[in-house]
């Protein structure tokens, strides 16, 4: 069952003014879904998850683009970065407005050579898991931080008593967790985390120890809600600050966290420096955590961060 996605505005206005559009995020929050839903017939998909099309794209780029022509679906293009310079040519030459729409990762060198390559040329739309307003069919709308614009839609919107709120906030986001109730969370979960160690901790941080870096997202998911203390988590991993946080950065990179950064005036002399971090999916770190029901997590120690 297909759930419409708030960003399905967003991305046919970009669609009309940039010749390549991206959609980034994690992975299993629906890029590929989103995209194919919108495209015509006329559009062709590839994806670069396919071997020989990865090979074609990596050593004769030209001749991938000549073998598929736009309007053109590109599903994980960070795999296949020689492709960029070649998209900017064909669009620079002879390019349509929406001639190429691409998902990927947001690694960090995937994105370095984006900015080089396209700058100017595309747009880039950052996708993550449902939002409570898509799962109930709200219609998408700007936040106005206004009382009378949130009382409206304290009105307009239902009621959710605690027990359901946090029922949500354990199953997670995940657009396959939503729309199928029959998927099992557990084995769901631990597929994620699996695939991510072994695909994309590899290629974004040349972990070797696959284990001991499952014991640092572990601990980092104990820090969702809370302010960041490298030190203190490189501690718990046994490895060091500096190490904790260029792992971090991975996670970031993964569009598994994000850092809530402080507000700090110029003029205050003593300030909060650290950021707090967030998992921006509280199913993923719910499961790292152990939490094994909605139920436990509610009454548990944690429950105030991850509400």
């Amino acid at each position: 069952m297909y759930i419409k996605r708030h960003l399905e505005t967003t991305i046919e206005k970009l669609n009309s003014c940039f010749k390549v559009l991206l959609v980034m995020g994690p992975r299993q929050v629906g890029k590929t879904t989103l995209l194919r839903k919108l495209a015509d017939s006329a559009r062709t998909y590839v994806t670069m998850d396919d071997i020989s099309v990865r090979s074609l794209a990596m050593t004769e780029p030209a001749l991938f683009l000549q073998r598929y022509k736009p309007p053109l679906l590109i599903d994980e293009i960070q795999m296949a970065p020689k492709l960029l310079p070649y998209i900017k040519m064909y669009v620079d030459e002879q390019g349509q407005n929406g001639d190429f729409w691409l998902t990927g990762s947001q690694a960090f060198e995937f994105m370095h050579g984006v900015s080089e390559s396209l700058t100017g040329r595309i747009g880039i739309v950052n996708l993550l898991g449902l939002s409570y307003g898509e799962l109930i069919d709200r219609p998408a709308g700007s936040f106005v931080p206004k009382s009378e614009f949130l009382l409206q839609r304290n009105q307009d919107s239902p009621l959710l008593p605690m027990s359901d709120l946090f029922d949500q906030i354990w199953q997670g986001n995940m657009p396959a967790l939503n729309s199928a109730p029959e998927q099992d969370w557990n084995c769901y979960y631990s597929s994620y985390v699996q695939t991510f160690l072994q695909r994309d901790v590899r290629e974004l941080a040349q972990v070797n120890d696959e284990l001991q870096f499952y014991r640092f997202l572990c601990v980092a998911a104990n820090y969702t809600g809370s302010m960041l203390n490298y030190a203190a988590l490189a501690k718990e991993v046994e490895i060091t600050p500096p190490t904790a946080k260029q792992w971090l950065k991975v996670l970031a990179a993964a569009g598994l966290v994000y850092f809530l950064e402080p507000f700090a005036h110029p003029n205050l002399k003593y300030a909060v420096k650290a950021p707090k971090l967030y998992f921006t999916d509280t199913g993923l770190a719910a499961y790292l955590l152990r939490w094994s029901s909605a139920a436990t997590l509610e009454a548990g120690a944690m429950a105030a961060n991850f509400f």
